[in-house]
């Protein structure tokens, strides 16, 4: 979902998948990606829809996908536990560099 919401009007596919990669240096497969992007719709989190048809994809269309108002409270949510649970770390928990 956040990857989606980086790419905003761009998120199809190979862009999601490009943009995992760089960001988190780890190898993604279509196959996982294309489920975890049903169900991510599935539960109403996402939408998509098909672009146009081009040339260069040999007619296919790319599937875009957006963030649904209850995706954007979601990942704002989360953000907030995680800041949440940063904060109640004690600073004598970090070791000293």
């Amino acid at each position: 979902m956040l990857t989606v919401g980086i790419l905003y009007k761009e998120a199809y596919g190979v862009a999601i998948i490009d943009e995992m990669e760089h960001r988190l240096n780890r190898r993604v497969s279509i196959g996982a990606l294309q489920t975890v992007l049903r169900r991510l719709e599935h539960k109403g989190y996402l939408t998509s829809e098909f672009g146009e048809a081009t040339n260069i994809r040999g007619g296919k269309r790319k599937r875009y996908f957006s963030l649904t108002t209850l995706g954007s409270r979601v990942l704002r949510e989360t953000q907030e536990q995680r800041v949440d649970l940063f904060k109640a770390i004690p600073r004598m928990a970090f070791p000293k560099q």
